[in-house]
């Protein structure tokens, strides 16, 4: 499995690329926004860290580097690697845009489950190759 072309779009400024799959990968919905408004492929809800590890975090920058290490711990877990092959078989050879609503673009969960989502298919291309 070759790594995807992953896309990060904050989803109150538009849903990404024309023809990408598009994931909202935040546990709580977007307030103001209407499912139909978004044209979704998926919420994958499930990939989001979990609410006790997301109200900790709260977005405080200095909290970053644990946040990431918990939160890839998380994904570390059989199911959540079962969900990060499906999000990956279900996007196919489409782009993947990951929509999130944090404000901080850079330190959000979209980042770190881009990056486990892109490990994930450069450490599982050996066996389906």
């Amino acid at each position: 499995m070759k790594p995807p072309a992953i896309t990060l779009q904050r989803v109150y400024e538009g849903t990404g690329p024309a023809g990408s799959y598009r994931a909202l990968v935040d546990r709580v919905w977007p307030r103001g926004l209407r499912r139909a408004d978004l044209g979704l492929d998926e919420w994958a809800r499930d990939l989001a860290p979990t609410t006790e590890l997301r109200k900790w975090f709260n977005h405080v920058e200095e909290r970053w580097e644990d946040f990431r290490r918990k939160y890839l711990a998380e994904l570390a877990a059989p199911e959540q690697q079962a969900r990060l092959a499906a999000l990956l078989e279900a996007a196919g050879k489409r782009p993947l845009t990951l929509l999130y609503g944090a404000h901080d673009a850079e330190h959000n969960q979209a980042v770190v489950l881009r990056d486990a989502l892109q490990d994930y298919a450069r450490h599982h291309a050996k066996r389906t190759v």
